[in-house]
């Protein structure tokens, strides 16, 4: 029987004075108000529990992180103001994003959770935007946390711009890398004004796939714009689990009558 609610997994973060898994609580309170199941994945990368938890899965959320991806993902030697590497966070988001290129899976990737999509599809990084685009706006803006304090302009007939419903809009900022080189079969639909990319996109449309670098997950409670992006993923994930329904019903018609 088809769930009404899809369900949406969210890769987890590590603490690692603690040695506890941990997940900002807005990530699922958004999934939730937008008519998802949220269900947490924890670090543990190994393919078979990987394989394991996305098959009860209809979408995936990967979310920010308080680390940075480890440049040898990406061939590079690590910068003085590289941030802290986490291998658990890398090395299982990685696993989830290979299991979501194979089973087509609708994913909304979130700053971090951008980058590292980004990675994984051949992309690079600028380890440190301030060190290295010295001529760059601010992007991070410390507290408060929700509070939009630069503007994104959008790739028309984007995802993004369809969602927005604008050509531009107001978005929050926290991070201190960002994408350099596009990923392989994907597009920057989103940049600063100082050319900075902030969302990137699969120009194919086989499968629901929207990275974005700022945080919607903290305005979804009083901004359109930041409700629509998690309304668009649960959305997407309920479609990708009716087809999925009717491909397992057609298999088991033809397997009675064989």
């Amino acid at each position: 029987m088809l769930r009404e609610r899809p369900r949406i997994g969210i890769t987890m973060r590590i603490d690692l004075e603690s040695n506890r898994f941990y997940l900002a609580r807005e990530y699922s309170e958004a999934v939730e108000a937008a008519g998802g199941i949220p269900m947490h994945i924890s670090l543990i990368p190994s393919k078979d529990y990987i394989a394991g938890v996305m098959e009860n899965l209809d979408g995936v959320l990967l979310p920010g992180s308080d680390s940075d991806v480890s440049p040898a993902l990406y061939g590079k030697e690590p910068h003085a103001s590289l941030g802290r590497v986490h291998p658990l966070k890398d090395d299982t988001d990685k696993l989830v994003l290979e299991e979501i290129s194979r089973r087509k899976t609708p994913l909304l990737a979130i700053c971090f959770g951008m980058q590292i999509f980004n990675v994984v599809r051949g992309g690079t990084l600028i380890q440190d935007i301030q060190a290295l685009i010295p001529e760059a706006i601010n992007h991070q803006q410390g507290i408060p946390r929700d509070y939009r304090s630069h503007r994104v302009r959008f790739l028309e007939g984007s995802i993004v711009s369809e969602l927005a419903g604008e050509r531009s809009a107001m978005v929050n900022s926290h991070h201190h890398q960002a994408i350099e080189k596009v990923g392989n079969g994907l597009i920057a639909t989103a940049w600063t004004s100082d050319g900075l990319i902030e969302a990137l996109e699969d120009p194919s449309k086989e499968q629901y796939l929207l990275a974005v670098q700022w945080h919607p997950e903290m305005g979804w409670r009083d901004d359109e714009f930041s409700r629509s992006i998690f309304l668009s993923l649960v959305q997407s994930a309920k479609e990708f689990a009716e087809e999925r329904n009717r491909n397992q019903l057609q298999l088991r018609h033809v397997s009675s009558n064989t």
